[in-house]
């Protein structure tokens, strides 16, 4: 089909010129266009289909970029880019030097707030349009927010702060009852009993936080929408929309399997069927490593709980949901609450395995130190994602942990090798800690392809790291599956002999005896991993040479003190110096 409108759309200027009965087959040239970069290039699907009548609207209605919108969390936000200036180059999207799969300040200045991470547009919003306020200019502010993620804590503590201003201030909920997974808790059973007409408006909880309350509308219904945008802007104060639309709209198999068109792969275009890529005798993913471990884990243990924030999916705590439900907690995108509803398990006795992507695990830091590390309740934090994850970009590279988590007292942080080295540590931290651990381990797939759910465990000793290789002048110090690559580059090199290589699994308790004995060994130490190395475990190795008077040589290899943008994880393993080739060419410059 031919593209005759969205083909002349390079901002929205040119949308404000159609005439309104023209913008429903906008809308239909909008959806066959994000589909078909999608199918081919990968991405977010459901979510930017599901509002492309908003898209339209809020642009046909608003004066944008002077008018302020912010999308939170910016899967749906495709069509607002294709809109905005980027439709030629929206197939680089989250590409390497392409576009970012979500807005981003720096690429667009229709892109008004940085996001990735959800519950963040109300506040922010807010706080453009207080400052527009001290400085006297006349804006119109909109934040666009879903059901999963106005349940969060900060969407609360926005409208709750929103409701006592007089701030030009609209609050679209953008309610298709999913995030990733099903949306969860009292919140989405509220609003199901509004959209079904079943709770009175005098009940109406927006309202009674001192909101204009409209809706339920069809956020499919562009004229409607279009009309009650417009009645919108003459109306001061605080504001809410609260539209229903369906997630994937526009393709079928996308609106019947919601979950799975979220972020489907390759898919064909015409049909919208998913292209099967074989697994027969791949590795497993580590997540599924982990789900299966704790569902065998929790058979012969009545007292392991499974937590996750809205990540039943993506952690593979589903499998535990399916055997053990009265066990298993889907608490919604609440990463505050998931740590601290472990906290207060743990002193009960239980074993809590607290699922969280290590980049949303950032968001719960406070709780973590306060209610977890300083009374020492031994919750065991698996952290999926841990790394570089690719081409979701900064947003959502899990770099930081070892950093933030290796400076608080009580801590234990371990990073499997791989997914035996997984299964055995979430074995052992199964049998009663301590202390709090921290496991970290990566998005994909492991290296053993004849893995099955577990059986047969390993007792991990605590604090012991691991000789993988012998050597003569050179000791490479690895943590996590990072060691892959050392152990790749080593089978290349000329002279192999000249270079140890050790995994420390743990990075906190570190192996202080077998450190002494490297020190003593070796005048060149080189630590590596897919951490920041500010703060990460290079810093440790340092730490601990400076203490005890050592004059190693000891050069850090990993993430870099800036943002690494998006790409595949093997392109910013490059960029980086952390990939087969770059710690190649590291070893001959010090040769």
């Amino acid at each position: 089909m031919s593209k005759k409108l969205l083909q002349h759309i390079n901002n929205p200027a040119d949308l404000r010129t159609l005439e309104r009965s023209q913008l429903p087959q906008l809308a239909k040239e909008l959806r066959e266009f994000i589909i078909d970069i999608v199918a081919v290039k990968e991405g977010h699907l459901g979510a930017s289909l599901g509002v492309v009548e908003l898209t339209i609207a809020l642009h046909y209605v608003f004066d944008t970029p002077n008018d302020l919108l912010v999308w939170d969390v910016g899967h749906q936000a495709y069509g607002h880019k294709i809109l905005t200036g980027r439709r030629t180059k929206f197939d680089t999207n989250r590409q390497l030097g392409g576009l970012s799969g979500f807005p981003k300040r720096s690429e667009s200045n229709y892109d008004t707030f940085g996001v990735g991470h959800s519950s963040t547009s109300i506040s922010a919003a807010l706080g453009m349009a207080l400052a527009s306020q001290l400085k006297g200019e006349n804006k119109h502010h909109i934040a666009v927010i879903g059901d999963a993620s106005i349940a969060s804590g900060m969407a609360f503590e926005g409208l709750n702060h929103a409701g006592v201003t007089d701030a030009d201030l609209l609050v679209i909920l953008n309610d298709n009852a999913i995030g990733i997974d099903p949306s969860v808790g009292a919140l989405k059973n509220y609003l199901t009993a509004v959209k079904e007409g079943k709770n009175p408006k005098q009940n109406n909880m927006i309202k009674s936080l001192n909101f204009n309350y409209t809706g339920p509308l069809d956020g499919h219904d562009l004229e409607g929408l279009i009309k009650e945008l417009v009645r919108l802007k003459k109306v001061k104060g605080p504001k809410f929309l609260h539209i229903i639309t369906t997630k994937g709209k526009g393709l079928q198999q996308a609106e019947d399997d919601q979950v799975k068109y979220h972020a489907p792969g390759k898919f064909d275009a015409s049909t919208g069927e998913l292209i099967k890529q074989t697994t027969d005798n791949l590795p497993p993913k580590f997540q599924d490593v982990f789900g299966l471990t704790l569902v065998e884990l929790a058979k012969s243990n009545p007292k392991i709980i499974g937590i996750t924030p809205a990540m039943l999916s993506g952690s593979s705590m589903k499998f535990m949901m399916e055997a053990f439900p009265e066990r298993t907690f889907d608490v919604g995108i609440a990463e505050q609450h998931a740590v601290t509803l472990s906290a207060g398990m743990a002193t009960q006795g239980m074993v809590v395995f607290c699922n969280i992507y290590s980049t949303f695990f950032q968001r719960a830091y406070d709780q973590f130190i306060h209610d977890v590390a300083l009374q020492n309740l031994p919750v065991i934090f698996c952290l999926d994602r841990a790394g570089l994850v690719g081409e979701d970009g900064a947003t959502h590279h899990g770099v930081f942990d070892i950093a933030f988590l290796r400076c608080v007292p009580n801590i234990m942080i371990y990073a499997p090798r791989d997914e035996i080295d997984l299964q055995n540590i979430l074995y052992t931290a199964s049998l009663g800690l301590k202390h709090p651990i921290a496991i970290r381990y990566p998005r994909g797939r492991g290296k053993n392809n004849n893995w099955q759910s577990p059986a047969l465990f390993q007792k991990i000793e605590i604090g012991k790291a691991q000789k993988l290789k012998k050597g003569k002048k050179v000791a490479i110090l690895s943590t996590g599956t990072i060691a892959d690559n050392i152990i790749a580059v080593l089978q290349e090199l000329e002279d192999p002999d000249r270079y140890a290589h050790y995994h420390f699994g743990f990075i906190k308790p570190l192996d202080e005896k077998k450190l002494h004995k490297i020190c003593d060994k070796f005048p060149i130490i080189i630590t590596v991993e897919d951490g920041v190395t500010v703060g990460g475990f290079g810093s440790a190795i340092l730490e601990f040479s400076a203490k005890n008077d050592y004059i190693n040589e000891i050069y850090l290899c990993g993430v870099p003190d800036h943002f690494i943008e998006h790409g595949s994880i093997h392109e910013l393993q490059q960029l980086c110096n952390i990939d087969v080739d770059g710690l190649k060419t590291l070893l001959s410059d010090l040769d």
